[in-house]
């Protein structure tokens, strides 16, 4: 049955006040992930002793809980948002603390804990939840003065970091850094606490090489590629060169056969290598349609909650889009981090789909409604 816009149901309401084009964007991408999985996945899994097609198979099963979530969250109105951000992010922090404890060991991390059959990251759901917690209460602050919001918000940042550091995972760390001190900034705190939290950044950064071998390890090799193992990122480097402008085609690659990561941290070379520098820019394009999109949402959303949140979202995402490429064309420093929706991984993908979905709840058109809060001058320039 075709819905009219005379038409007053949920469904009716929820399909012309959404905002398809980000919808079908992020769609796009998730189909995108399925078809780079089937050109990336298959020689990792015969490598580790599994079904040719463990991972595909793996995917399409996520992928199949991922939509209805994106779907079904994108109906929630700010207020059930807001729930749903608090009981995931302190849910999460909780699955955080029991992985330390009781989750399996996987390359000197502890970042997965087993529920039943399934492994999950918690930290993959709690970057999301986080941003909107965060955005909720300095929202309030905005609201009601008198409500320490400023501080509640970098109090909860702390603890995740902390959990974070304490797994260890710094690439999440610095990508949670770099998106809740953007939200800040939008927010309009003083510079005074700008320089303040900079110079917190720059000891951080100086303590975790210091006192964390692997974090030097992958410094000095960022640094000084002829004195250590570069062999994955090299291998990319000769992907993207091996692809050229149009790809050796599906299935033709040769840097997936070797690379141990290819399908999570690498997928990005192995795009490029069989499918080309052309598609490269057009995966390149999607993701900054998608946050370009989400970024212009919250520069026109009146209520300060609705954009601090949209602004997080959007950033936290192509912040993670473009750590991911920048290790795989050896613009930074290697890091365990999937390209969004791309990779291989189920708590990636559920955890984005959980994002983006609250991205379509929060950007939904509000006709005739008014914030009840000041608004909040959001810019980017």
């Amino acid at each position: 049955m075709l819905l009219g816009r005379s038409d007053r149901g949920l469904l009716a309401r929820w399909w012309f006040t959404v905002d398809r084009g980000l919808m079908f964007a992020v769609l796009l991408l998730m189909a995108s992930g399925v078809l780079v999985s089937m050109a990336a996945s298959p020689p990792v899994a015969e490598r580790i002793g599994a079904d040719t097609f463990h991972f595909i198979k793996s995917q399409l099963f996520y992928l199949t809980l991922a939509v209805p979530v994106l779907v079904t969250l994108s109906f929630f109105p700010p207020r059930y948002v807001r729930r749903a951000g608090l009981l995931v992010f302190f849910g999460a922090l909780g699955l955080m603390v029991a992985a330390l404890f009781f989750g399996p060991e996987i390359k000197g991390a502890h970042r997965w804990i087993n529920i039943g059959p399934i492994t999950l990251q918690p930290s993959e759901f709690a970057k999301p939840a986080f941003v909107i917690v965060a955005a909720w209460f300095l929202a309030e602050h905005t609201r009601r003065p008198e409500m320490p919001g400023q501080v509640v918000a970098m109090l909860m940042a702390a603890m995740f970091i902390g959990l974070l550091i304490m797994q260890p995972d710094f690439g999440q760390t610095a990508l949670v850094i770099l998106t809740f001190g953007a939200m800040l900034l939008i927010y309009g705190i003083s510079w005074y606490m700008v320089f303040g939290l900079g110079a917190l950044g720059v000891v951080g950064v100086f303590a975790a090489y210091e006192l964390v071998p692997h974090v030097r390890s992958r410094i000095d090799r960022f640094m000084s590629p002829d004195k250590g193992d570069t062999f994955q990122v090299d291998t990319a480097l000769q992907a993207f060169k091996n692809g050229g402008l149009m790809g050796t085609g599906p299935g033709g690659g040769e840097a997936k056969l070797v690379l141990p990561d290819a399908h999570t941290d690498f997928t990005f070379a192995v795009v490029g290598e069989e499918f080309g520098l052309i598609a490269c820019l057009l995966l390149m394009s999607l993701f900054a349609f998608v946050v370009l999109k989400i970024l212009v949402r919250a520069k026109q959303e009146p209520d300060p909650f609705a954009a601090l949140a949209l602004s997080g979202l959007g950033l936290i995402f192509g912040f993670q889009a473009i750590i991911n490429m920048g290790v795989n064309t050896a613009l930074l420093p290697a890091k365990g981090m999937t390209l969004p929706f791309i990779s291989y991984g189920g708590s990636s993908l559920m955890g984005m789909a959980f994002g983006m979905g609250l991205v379509l709840a929060l950007g939904r058109k509000r006709f005739g409604v008014r914030s009840s809060v000041p608004e909040l001058n959001v810019s980017y320039a």
